[in-house]
């Protein structure tokens, strides 16, 4: 499987935004349901925004309205526009994506590191 690769994450001021971005080598790109999960120190993983085939999105309650996920079909680059951020939001942010939108993700990065100081 062709793997993902993050980019983008640093350290950010409480109320800041930054874009993080993943780009994707692979073939399936234009199709492949895609994900951008996060994992802070000693917590689980959670996916925090979802995107279709059909460019339908999701996010998680807690970044709703803040955060934005898009993909830029021409760079083959997943997007994450990221707004207000808090210190709340301080994690290794990573990608995921699956050519079958029904099953479980297949590939996916190492994760780019966001810090958000208060």
């Amino acid at each position: 499987q062709v793997p993902l690769v993050e980019y983008g994450g640093r350290l950010v001021q409480a109320g800041g935004s930054l874009r993080i971005s993943c780009l994707d080598r692979g073939n399936t790109f234009s199709n492949d349901c895609m994900a951008w999960r996060r994992q802070a120190p000693g917590k689980a993983r959670e996916t925090i925004a979802r995107i279709d085939d059909n460019g339908n999105t999701w996010y998680f309650d807690s970044v709703k309205g803040r955060f934005t996920i898009f993909k830029d079909l021409m760079e083959k680059t997943l997007y994450l526009n990221m707004s207000n951020l808090k210190p709340e939001d301080t994690a290794l942010y990573s990608c995921a994506a699956t050519s079958n939108c029904y099953g479980a993700y297949n590939r996916w990065g190492q994760g780019t590191q966001v810090t958000v100081s208060s």
